[in-house]
């Protein structure tokens, strides 16, 4: 692992400069490198939860901690057991996993369950020894329920602090590796807009990746679930302009479906793509495909017609309003997970769908990013 970090530059929270580069590889070596991405995972336990709490408190996740609970035991494992598979056998660098966030369901009930709930998810991934450090992003769930925010200060944060080789006083941190810039956006914290801002001025890198587990662009039924939605709309203009001036690729995850939108701006065109591995079924083959930027408005809501029917008319104003700014959309009910590939100017993903290597799609992300 050593000899993989020590290829990388990395750029603490509070940092507003990179460090000094690294050299460049010599000649005939390997410039390019590959990576993992996993969406959302919401390992659980039953022991893990107060369940008198949860009923009481929360009685529409009773269920849905169940069948997490469930799928830990059950299929977890296996999804871990081939991504380390597929880290071995890609024939590049493979210097991190990257998650796209809600490592943890939460709503433990207890301050002292949230923390063993944050050990216990931490010392399977570590049993799991995936071959390169595991790095991610806050989610919602990471941090809801009592003691969950302060169990990800003083369990999740310094581990990830580990796997970063830095210092880590918040969960929004850069990572520079090749001619690539990581930056891990928390989305749950007021000032996280104005850190991006700081951390990309003078931005050398070739590329650049944020990852921020809810979606920045509206995608599908639940449009109104973004990192800023409607009523925070100057962060959200402030945000689509910082990411089309750098032509950013968003990696992200939140609803549990996966594609990739491409939006333009006034500054300049960025990509979206998004990740989920909540795999019910390791089986199932991609549900309700949806492809063409012809295809993303109102009408989406019909994929979820059961959802929040109070908000439809919300939901579908919000998918109004995007629906020309979208060059490229691409969606489907497809848990699984990414592999992404670097090579020069180049960006590809190849999108896995349930379990035992079923590949879904192939994108050529920068071809996707520049036409």
């Amino acid at each position: 692992m050593d000899a993989v970090l020590t290829r990388r530059r990395l750029l603490g929270a509070t940092a507003l400069a990179l460090v000094p580069a690294v050299p460049r590889p010599e000649a005939g070596e390997e410039a390019g490198f590959s990576f993992p991405v996993l969406g959302d995972l919401h390992f659980d336990r039953l022991a893990h939860h107060d369940m008198a709490w949860l009923e009481r408190e929360k009685p529409n996740d009773v269920s849905q901690v169940r069948n997490y609970s469930r799928l830990t035991e059950t299929v977890m494992p296996r999804l871990f057991d081939e991504v380390r598979e597929a880290v071995a056998k890609v024939g590049k660098r493979v210097p991190f996993v990257v998650h796209v966030g809600d490592l943890v369901e939460g709503l433990c009930g207890t301050p002292e369950l949230a923390r063993r709930h944050c050990e216990d998810a931490l010392a399977f991934v570590r049993e799991k020894r995936l071959g390169a450090p595991f790095l991610f992003t806050k989610g919602n769930h990471d941090v809801t329920g009592p003691g969950a925010a302060e169990a990800f200060d003083q369990v999740l944060l310094p581990f990830l602090a580990g796997e970063a080789k830095q210092e880590l006083k918040t969960a929004s941190y850069t990572v520079e590796e090749g001619d690539a810039l990581f930056a891990y956006f928390d989305a749950y914290r007021r000032d996280s807009l104005a850190w991006l801002e700081r951390a990309l001025e003078g931005r050398r890198a070739r590329h650049l990746f944020v990852v921020v587990h809810p979606p920045v662009v509206p995608f599908g039924a639940r449009s109104t679930w973004t990192v800023f939605p409607s009523q925070r709309r100057e962060e959200r203009d402030r945000l689509y302009r910082l990411l089309g001036r750098h032509r950013a690729l968003v990696l992200c995850g939140h609803l549990h479906r996966a594609g990739v939108v491409v939006r333009k701006t006034e500054e300049g065109s960025f990509l979206q793509l998004m990740v989920s591995s909540v795999i019910a079924n390791p089986e199932a083959g991609p549900k309700q495909p949806v492809s063409g930027a012809g295809e993303y408005g109102p009408d989406l809501v019909r994929l979820e017609p059961h959802f929040s029917p109070e908000t439809e008319p919300q939901r579908r104003e919000v998918l109004q309003a995007e629906a020309p700014s979208i060059r490229h959309f691409e969606y489907a009910e497809a848990p699984g997970y990414a592999m992404l590939e670097v090579n020069g100017p180049s960006v590809t993903a190849r999108l896995y769908s349930g379990l035992g290597g079923r590949l879904w799609k192939s994108l050529d992300l920068s071809g996707l990013l520049s036409s």
